[in-house]
């Protein structure tokens, strides 16, 4: 028999989410999971289910599949549809068992299936599975959480690049979109730029600050922190997708950028794009060394930019073209 649950391994107990619309089952399953120390909160249909989620955010979801009105498969996909509630494990129990009906339930989302009658030590192994699954996601996305407010502290401290990072990660993000990339590459873009210049916690205050022109030691300084940035964010899987986004936002694409001197399309197209919506950020906003660039100007700077080899000029593009089309009285600007 699986034995109850540690009650010293976890702050309160793992809140389980039955959902089912025959009331001898629900209650069945709460004897059982009370009964080794989960929570159990109950809900009767598709609908109390969503609510009874945004409620109560519970660590594992027993969902029968079939139900009146709303079935478990909308449910769930509606469920894996929300980036607030995709990583939360799902279990479809059913008396269907025939591929179609599985391959139904993969499709919707499903993370695991049991079929009625279910044997209890495999529902109690499964359940308790998934809810070490789902704390180990948990402390993934606290993980993540912590670093990207580092990343906007660092920028929020520093009265030079407040809030940079997020309108460079947004920005970002938007212009990948406008260009037609895919939602994947949309994210990598946002969260590579919101953690493009942590490397900076690790540069000499006093030489990101200079007022004047940097000299070669100093330059070369500052030209780690896109190394430093990838190896703080190296040793956690989410930013895998976008470690080559922080290393390589400073490449240019007439390959004298740094840290690696790659040149065209050997720059990752995500770094490219950042490249492009940095050096921009940088142009509008007030720095030590000078002071900032009206709009316009910022804009033909990047174009010219463009002409001497900086940025890959497709993508400048359709940088122009999107700024033009957010800022109606910049119309005239020839991209």
């Amino acid at each position: 028999m699986e034995p109850p649950i540690d009650p010293g391994q976890i702050k309160s107990p793992p809140k389980i989410l039955v959902v089912d619309d025959n009331i001898q089952n629900v209650e069945l399953l709460d004897g059982l999971l009370s009964s080794r120390g989960y929570s159990v909160i109950k809900a009767y249909n598709g609908l109390e289910a969503l609510k009874k989620v945004e409620e109560v955010s519970p660590h594992v979801i027993l969902l029968d599949v079939l139900m009146p009105g709303m079935d478990g498969y909308e449910v769930c996909r509606r469920l894996k549809a929300q980036e607030s509630t995709k990583l939360i494990p799902v279990v479809m129990i059913t008396a269907l068992n025939c591929l179609e009906d599985r391959v139904r339930g993969i499709e919707a989302g499903a993370d695991d299936f049991l079929a009625k009658p279910f044997q209890k030590p495999e529902l109690l192994a499964r359940v308790k599975s998934l809810v070490r699954v789902k704390g180990l996601l948990d402390e993934l996305e606290n993980a993540q959480n912590v670093l990207f407010s580092l990343a906007i502290a660092l920028d929020f401290n520093d009265p030079y690049t407040h809030g940079h990072s997020q309108r460079v990660a947004e920005r970002g993000r938007k212009l990948a979109a406008y260009m037609g990339l895919p939602e994947e590459e949309q994210r990598n873009i946002k969260f590579g730029g919101i953690l493009h210049d942590i490397g900076k916690i690790a540069t000499d205050k006093k030489v990101l600050h200079k007022p004047g022109s940097l000299n070669g030691k100093e330059y070369d300084h500052i030209k780690q922190h896109p190394v430093v940035g990838e190896m703080i964010c190296a040793p956690l899987n989410f930013a895998k997708p976008f470690l080559h986004i922080i290393r390589s936002h400073h490449e240019k694409f007439n390959g004298k950028g740094y840290p690696d001197g790659l040149a065209g399309e050997a720059i990752p197209i995500g770094s490219r794009i950042l490249g492009v919506v940095d050096a921009y950020d940088a142009l509008i906003t007030l720095r030590p060394y000078r002071n900032s660039v009206p709009l316009d100007a910022a804009v033909e700077i990047i174009r010219s930019e463009a002409l001497r080899g900086y940025w890959d000029p497709n993508i400048v593009k359709a940088f122009c073209e999107m700024i033009r089309d957010e800022k109606p009285r910049m119309e005239q600007i020839v991209c």
